[in-house]
């Protein structure tokens, strides 16, 4: 038996490598505590990282604490994700000016059921050698009631010991609830726990986690006389320094806010957009942290990186991307990306979901158009101006015709172009471009769903208004909702005296506002 036993030792011994010197070139160790480098070379190691699910979905700030895990596991060590449903009930002050809103205990749950299947994504629950785990603190919370909790853990650490706190310190004057403050008893007695029942001697985090980890750490000692280490990452911060994680207005990825690993919050397409509008210098320091790839493989495509700028965006977005939500996802996310700036055909234009086409022109110009005007067809210089308002008059539609920089749904079109339903993507959307970046889409809706039209029509006319021309005085010229009611409509009215609208017309119904424009004569 001694020889196998041995031999088992020696293949474990053999998956171990330098994990503190694999965080340190990747960029991501920010402190540790003495020891712990000697102590994970010894060999195979459990360490944890938690995650309050206070959302049904981790978002990319979440990303470095999971590839901590993912650089751990391929360490050849054991990570546990620990699933807060106790301490996401409290709530964590570090790093937060004003108190979290709690949830209650079927949203905790249903958030960690989500959280628990994207950490899959990342680390091996599988794994024949060194299988992750995944625990939840709630299972050792629920029954522990607070006189218990007090005098078994509130009693061994002193409350001088928890004001020193950066944590504590920096919302004394804001105010910290004593719920708030007592976080870190909640999260050390985590620690101890882990340590007791799992064998974890290591906890992991953000660099604003420190007082935490050492409180797990203080407690371990005090409770057990046993030790216990720490290793933290920096807080990242995009090369501009701002906050890593957030999307802004021009990036591709919409409006400005957490970019999330659930395709139901963040598309695939916004998603890739996000790591492929990172920073040439974002770039490297990313592809460190967020991919697996070697450090001969960073080094070599770093090289050719700089060689040739947007080279290892394209690769690490692609990996990660990958990893998050799959080959095909991936795919269809490239796919839409060169609709938008590559050179896509209008065959692979047609082959878009209506929700890709809506994320990849989300913040392009957009207008309305009834589908019953597209029964007909609608001359194409018509569409460019007076029903859309792409262009502002039809000469200058003409010029671009002639030009030949007008494109319906990708391919190139003439003065005698006419657009009817047959050119409808997706059932409800066409696409006009001018040159390569102008882009323009229209919505076709039923007649009666909006009264919404370009910002330069007025509502029962096609001529284009000004500032400086109130729509009291507009005369109706063409209908822009033709419709035989409509018609109707304008012999009943146009007799009636012109009308200068009060502020109060201004402001009244959906009829008040039509007669108001339609009673209005010339100037």
């Amino acid at each position: 038996m001694l020889p196998d036993i041995f031999a088992a030792i020696h293949i474990d011994m053999s998956l171990v490598r330098d994990h503190v010197e694999e965080l340190r070139w990747r960029g991501l160790l920010h402190d540790s505590m003495p020891g712990t480098r000697e102590f994970l070379n010894q060999g195979p190691a459990s360490g944890y990282i938690g995650f309050d699910p206070t959302a049904d979905s981790l978002h990319v700030g979440n990303l470095v604490q999971i590839m901590m895990l993912t650089h751990f596991q391929q360490s050849g060590h054991k990570p546990i994700a620990l699933v807060g449903g106790a301490t996401g009930m409290v709530g964590d002050p570090s790093g937060k000016s004003t108190e979290r809103n709690l949830l209650d205990e079927d949203a905790l749950r249903h958030n960690q059921e989500c959280v628990g299947k994207q950490l899959a994504l990342f680390i091996d629950f599988d794994s024949k050698t060194r299988p992750a785990e995944m625990v939840n603190n709630y299972d050792w919370f629920k029954d522990m009631g607070f006189l218990r909790f007090i005098r078994e853990v509130g009693k061994h650490i002193p409350v001088n010991y928890m004001l020193a706190k950066d944590s504590v310190k920096n919302r004394m004057e804001s105010g910290i609830s004593f719920t708030e403050f007592t976080y870190q008893l909640v999260q050390g007695y985590d620690y101890y726990w882990l340590y007791k029942n799992k064998g974890c001697k290591l906890q992991m985090g953000g660099s604003d986690q420190w007082g935490n980890i050492t409180t797990g750490t203080e407690l371990i000692r005090r409770m057990d006389g046993g030790e216990a280490y720490a290793i933290t990452t920096p807080l990242l911060t995009k090369a501009d320094g701002s906050k890593f994680g957030k999307s802004d207005p021009g990036s591709g990825t919409g409006k400005t806010g957490n970019i999330w690993l659930d395709a139901a919050r963040t598309s695939p397409y916004k998603f890739y957009q996000f790591w492929l509008n990172a920073t040439d210098l974002d770039a490297e320091r990313f592809t460190h942290i967020f991919t697996t790839w070697t450090r001969e493989e960073i080094e070599a495509r770093v090289i050719e990186h700089r060689a040739k700028p947007g080279t290892l965006q394209k690769l690490f977005a692609a990996d990660i991307t990958r990893r998050t939500h799959g080959e095909t996802e991936l795919t269809n996310a490239i796919e839409a990306s060169n609709v938008l700036f590559g050179n896509a055909t209008t065959e692979a234009l047609s082959r878009l979901k209506a929700e890709q086409l809506l994320d990849i022109f989300d913040g392009v110009p957009q207008a309305e158009i009834q589908r019953d005007m597209l029964a007909g067809g609608v001359p194409i210089i018509d569409l460019l101006c007076d029903r859309t308002g792409f262009l502002p008059s039809k000469g200058e539609a003409k010029r671009a015709l002639k030009e030949g920089s007008i494109s319906v749904n990708k391919s190139k079109c003439g003065e005698d172009r006419v657009v009817n339903s047959e050119d409808l993507l997706s059932g409800r959307f066409i696409l006009l471009q001018r040159g390569k970046k102008n882009y323009f889409l229209v919505k076709v809706v039923p007649f009666h769903s909006t009264n919404k039209l370009h910002p330069r029509t007025s509502l029962l006319s096609n001529r284009p208004s000004t500032s400086k021309e109130p729509s009291a005085y507009w005369r109706p010229r063409s209908w822009v909702l033709m419709n035989g009611q409509l018609a109707t409509l304008h012999r009943s009215i146009t007799s009636m005296p012109p009308v200068r609208p009060s502020s109060t017309d201004e402001k009244g119904s959906f009829t008040s506002r039509i007669r108001i424009r339609i009673h209005g004569g010339h100037r």
